[in-house]
C-alpha cells in the first residue's frame, strides 16, 4: 500500500484525495492552500462556517491536516520526512518548488496539470485551451523538476471541449477525469507499471498569467474569437467593451455567433450594432470577419452597476439612434 501526501487547491484536491482514497492507498497527510495563504484564524472560521469540499474529506476521513507556510519551509521538509510518504502528489499550487523539495518523497513528487502537455503549461490551462479554441484537453500527472509543467509524463487523459463550454463546465469535467486517473496512476506506480515519457520541448506552449487587457472586448477579432474569449474567462472573470464612457460585460452563457445573409454587412465596420432591444438586454455586432456576434442579457460592468442595469442599457440603446 502506498503512502501518500497530497497538496493542492480546492475542487482539484478534493478529487486527488477522493482517488487516493477509491485506489486503498494510506494518505499520510493534506496540506490545503488556504493553510499557506491565509492566517490560522481565518482558516478555523471559514472550516466551521463554510467548509470547503478538500476539508470536508479531511474531516470524514481523519486525515493529518499539515499546518505549514511553505512547502519549500523546513517545517514542510521535517513533516515530509517524519510522514516518510512514497508519493506526494500536488493539485493546483502556486510555489515553485526547490529541488531539495521535490527529492522527499520515496518515489516520485507528481503534479496533475490540467492540459495535455506539453501543451499549454502555464497558470490558466482551462481558459488558455477555451481561448484557442481546442477541440480538447484533459489531465496530465507529470513528475516535478525545477521548472513549471515540464517534467516527464506518467499518465495522460483526454477531455473533450464542447462548443458552449465556459471554463467552468470544462474544469469539473476536467478533474473529475483526474480522479478516475490518480487511481490507475497510483495503481500503476505501486506494481512499478509505469514508463516516464519526456516531454517533447519542441511542442511546448506556454501562457503567462493573464494582464487587464486580456479582458477587453475588441469587435475586429472573429465572431468564433470573441465567443471562445468571453466563455474561457468565465467564472474568474468577465469580459466587457465599452460604449459612450460605459462598460458592458456579455453573459457567457448567452453568445450567438450568426452568419450574416449574403453579403448584407459587408461594408460595415467592425464594432457596428445591426440590433438592440432593451427589454432583452440584447445587441448584435459586427465583428471581423464580417459575421454578427449576438449578446444578451447585457449587464454594466462592475459588482455595483450591475443592478442599475435596465436604466442604463435604455439609455445605451438610445445612443445608438443618434
Amino acid at each position: 500500500m502506498l503512502k501518500v501526501v497530497i497538496i493542492g487547491h480546492g475542487e482539484m484536491l478534493a478529487n486527488l484525495i477522493a482517488g487516493a482514497l477509491d485506489a486503498k492507498c494510506k494518505i499520510v497527510g493534506v496540506l490545503r492552500y488556504e493553510t499557506v495563504k491565509y492566517n490560522s484564524l481565518r482558516n478555523k472560521i471559514r472550516d466551521f462556517v463554510i467548509p470547503t469540499v478538500d476539508y470536508s474529506y479531511i474531516k470524514s476521513y481523519n486525515l493529518y491536516d499539515i499546518k505549514v507556510k511553505s512547502v519549500n519551509s523546513e517545517e514542510f521538509k521535517k513533516e515530509i520526512l517524519k510522514l516518510n510518504p512514497d508519493v506526494i502528489l500536488v493539485g493546483t499550487w502556486c510555489e515553485k518548488l526547490k529541488k531539495e523539495i521535490i527529492n522527499l518523497p520515496k518515489i516520485a513528487f507528481i503534479n496533475a496539470h490540467p492540459s495535455l502537455l506539453p501543451k499549454f503549461r502555464g497558470p490558466n490551462p482551462y481558459l488558455e485551451v477555451i481561448r484557442h479554441q481546442e477541440t480538447k484537453s484533459g489531465i496530465t500527472f507529470h513528475l516535478m523538476d525545477e521548472n513549471y509543467d515540464s517534467g516527464a509524463i506518467l499518465l495522460q487523459r483526454e477531455v473533450e471541449i464542447k462548443k458552449h463550454d465556459t471554463s467552468k463546465e470544462l474544469k469539473m469535467r476536467i478533474i473529475s477525469k483526474a480522479r478516475e486517473a490518480v487511481g490507475e496512476l497510483l495503481l500503476n506506480l505501486d506494481d512499478d507499471f509505469i514508463i516516464p515519457l519526456v516531454q517533447n520541448e519542441e511542442r511546448a506552449t506556454y501562457y503567462p498569467n493573464i494582464k487587464e487587457e486580456d479582458v477587453m472586448i475588441d469587435f475586429e477579432k472573429s465572431a468564433d474569437e470573441i465567443s471562445a474569449q468571453v466563455r474561457a474567462f468565465y467564472p474568474w472573470y468577465k469580459c466587457y467593451f465599452e460604449y459612450k464612457n460605459q462598460f458592458f460585460t456579455p453573459d457567457a452563457y448567452k453568445i450567438r455567433v450568426i452568419e450574416p445573409e449574403n453579403d448584407k454587412y459587408k461594408d460595415l465596420k467592425a464594432g457596428t450594432v445591426v440590433h438592440k432591444c432593451s427589454r432583452s438586454r440584447e445587441l448584435q455586432v459586427i465583428t471581423g470577419d464580417k459575421k454578427i456576434i449576438q449578446f444578451a442579457h447585457v449587464r454594466l460592468y462592475g459588482k455595483i452597476k450591475r443592478f442599475f442595469t435596465r436604466p442604463y442599457i435604455k439609455l445605451f440603446v438610445k445612443a445608438f439612434d443618434n
